[in-house]
């Protein structure tokens, strides 16, 4: 029986932004489910439970089931582990996620326009992550997460503080209970086409840590 991983895209984005770290994973061996959720439209207890068929019939005859989550994709692992915690799970690597928040969300999360284009779930990307503690729980799951500290935008860049990339602070990616947590050059749009990213998350889900 082969080992599976689980890959879900982050906010405004589908599964085609993760199709070449798929790929990479695929030649090394793994079976893969690449997820497109509806981020923009449902709350991340929704999108949950959206999910939840597709990674249950995936998950069937795995040795173990491996979860890679980009940016709010890895706030959907951990509310999915805490929801649905599978006899077979495996480890878990975060690209860019926001466990504590973005101040970004923070200074745009009350503007019409942000609301209309990034929906329910944007309105919990922000620093406040306390005030949902009950989707996700306590860590369950071996966890290791990855950092940038490379950004395009300046003034994202300013509001967030350094280091950051651009969109979340190194700080935000930590999470209580973590086996590892890495800091890379990169910003955090090119996540999934980062090739030392790619290499990391390999090497975290065989060894369950990161190479220094």
């Amino acid at each position: 029986m082969a080992e599976g991983i689980v890959l879900l895209h982050g906010i405004f984005r589908t599964k085609r932004s993760m199709r070449r770290l798929e790929k990479f994973l695929q030649q090394h061996g793994y079976d893969t489910l690449n997820i497109t959720y509806k981020s923009t439209r449902y709350a991340i207890e929704n999108i949950i439970d959206a999910v939840h068929p597709d990674i249950e019939q995936f998950a069937a005859g795995k040795t173990k089931l491996h979860f890679i989550g980009y940016s709010m994709g890895g706030l959907v692992i951990r509310a999915y582990a805490h929801k649905y915690l599978l006899h077979n799970m495996g480890r878990v690597v975060m690209l860019g996620t926001p466990n504590k928040g973005s101040q970004v969300a923070d200074l745009v999360r009350n503007l019409w326009l942000y609301k209309k284009l990034y929906g329910p779930a944007g309105q919990q990307l922000f620093t406040r992550q306390d005030v949902f503690q009950h989707i996700f729980g306590e860590l369950n799951f071996e966890l290791g997460s990855i950092a940038g500290i490379s950004w395009l935008d300046p003034i994202s860049s300013l509001v967030i503080g350094l280091p950051n990339d651009g969109k979340v602070s190194v700080e935000s990616t930590k999470l209580d209970g973590m086996k590892d947590h890495l800091v890379i050059r990169c910003a955090h749009t090119f996540f999934p086409v980062n090739k030392t990213a790619w290499r990391q998350t390999l090497h975290f889900l065989q060894h369950g840590f990161f190479v220094r």
